[in-house]
């Protein structure tokens, strides 16, 4: 039949979306200046990095620990554990804040399925007693402390 037009079907209608999306995409990006294109760029990949982390198990955040005045600070899990020293450590206090401060950090004994599976940080606990906190506690990423001078 000659001259007649058929209704395109869902595949056809999908793919007629994609190319329009494309072409208001496309049209959005040009018309933007390079810096301002670059912005959007840079935010939407941030979203999207930050949105895969938080879907996956034991991701962590991008953003590493910081220092300011005396401390490194590192984004830390809410109620974390602070142990003591030694071959047989005990809890001896917990961290009620989800930003907190550290000295320094080591390899021990494994801890955690986190990407340092060995590391642990020396802190002060809420209650005032000195401890080691499990890496797998921290979100922020820990390279950034420095490797001693820590107690053993």
């Amino acid at each position: 039949m000659l001259g007649t037009r058929t209704a395109p079907t869902a595949g056809k209608r999908s793919l007629v979306l994609a190319i329009a999306a494309g072409a208001i995409t496309t049209g959005a990006a040009l018309s933007m200046s390079a810096p301002a294109a670059h912005a959007a760029t840079q935010t939407t990949a941030k979203t999207a990095t930050s949105a895969s982390a938080q879907s996956q198990p034991g991701a962590r955040e991008v953003e590493s620990c910081w220092f300011s005045g005396t401390f490194w600070w590192c984004k830390n899990r809410y109620g974390a554990p602070v142990y003591s020293r030694g071959d047989n450590p005990t809890v001896v206090g917990y961290m009620y804040t989800t930003t907190s401060w550290f000295k320094c950090r080591k390899e021990g004994r494994r801890s955690n399925n986190g990407p340092h599976p060995n590391r642990w940080e020396w802190t002060q606990a809420d209650n005032g007693v000195w401890g080691w906190m499990s890496d797998g506690d921290i979100y922020s990423e820990t390279n950034t402390l420095p490797d001693s001078p820590c107690p053993q």
